[in-house]
């Protein structure tokens, strides 16, 4: 069979243990809602997650040798590993069709476009729920977010992670640095959680969390986030999908798979209509967020004290 020229091949093998789908559905889910996705990707360094037959899944973020000369790309330096990573870029329905072909479930773009690693577009809150706890505990914490965002002028969309949580996404103005986004993320969080200390926060260490919403202010710089419309590897496909705030409050993340998503979307993109213009990012937020260490880094010196003081 094949699509766009491209040739897709075994489509009626599972996608993955509990996906209670196939590849072929993968497919035509992603095919259906090409426009939507690509649009959410285009021009966004990709890194994907996908699902082997008989392999544990894995992120690919470097293309492999075998990629069509056709899927575009963007070469970054990994200062990590030392070496230049090949991103892909899914701009078209064709690429995008590849990457279902080659078992791509997932899809998280960098916040940035092209090479300006420098400057991300947006501002990015991921509110993730005690284990166990119901979705409306979340819900509750995005409108503390919501709140702390209009208390300081800023607006932001919201969708559902394709998990259990949801994320928040504020387009900040062009020219915003990476240092200057990641403050403002930190103070949004701070001032959520001080809003209702009871419900939210933004302790990283999970056994510090108590029960509590985590705010999530540490999708900066380099990280990715999927992409609205991306499905998740989680029984049943779900996709991450965006919502208004009216309503958020009664949305289930289970009412978005693969299978429901292409009639509640039809033609529309909820995405791209709900995201407000490019901000600039005000003065205090981030002068305030520049006080509040970097989560990581704070969990892991105050992770090594806590092994210290249990050895003594």
């Amino acid at each position: 069979m094949e699509r766009d020229g491209v040739a897709l091949t075994n489509l009626d093998q599972p996608l993955f243990d509990g996906a209670e789908a196939t590849k072929g559905d993968l497919v035509d889910y992603l095919d259906a809602v090409h426009p939507q996705l690509v649009r959410a990707l285009a021009d966004r360094p990709l890194s994907v997650i996908r699902a082997l037959r008989d392999q544990p899944s894995f992120m690919q973020k470097n293309l492999p040798k075998y990629t069509p000369p056709w899927v575009a790309r963007q070469p970054i330096w990994a200062e990590a590993s030392k070496r230049e990573i090949s991103y892909a870029l899914c701009n078209d329905r064709r690429t995008l069709l590849w990457f279902a072909n080659q078992r791509a479930v997932e899809y998280h773009p960098t916040l940035f476009l092209l090479d300006q690693w420098a400057h991300p577009t947006h501002m990015v809150l991921d509110l993730d729920p005690p284990v166990g706890e119901p979705f409306r505990l979340v819900v509750q914490a995005a409108h503390l977010i919501r709140q702390a965002l209009a208390d300081c002028g800023l607006s932001g969309a919201v969708k559902t992670s394709g998990s259990k949580g949801v994320h928040i996404f504020v387009p900040v103005a062009p020219g915003s640095s990476v240092e200057d986004v990641a403050a403002a993320t930190r103070a949004i969080a701070a001032r959520a959680e001080r809003l209702d200390p009871a419900l939210a926060t933004t302790a990283f260490i999970v056994e510090d969390r108590h029960g509590k919403v985590f705010l999530d202010s540490t999708r900066a710089g380099g990280a990715t986030v999927a992409a609205a419309y991306s499905p998740r590897l989680r029984p049943g496909v779900p996709v991450s999908f965006p919502l208004s705030w009216d309503s958020l409050d009664d949305a289930s993340p289970s009412d978005f798979t693969i299978r429901t998503a292409p009639a509640l979307l039809a033609s529309t993109d909820p995405w791209s209509t709900a995201m407000p213009p490019p901000q600039p990012l005000p003065t205090d937020l981030v002068a305030e967020g520049h006080t509040i260490p970097v989560a990581r880094v704070q969990a892991m010196h105050e992770g090594k004290r806590r092994a210290r003081a249990r050895r003594q």
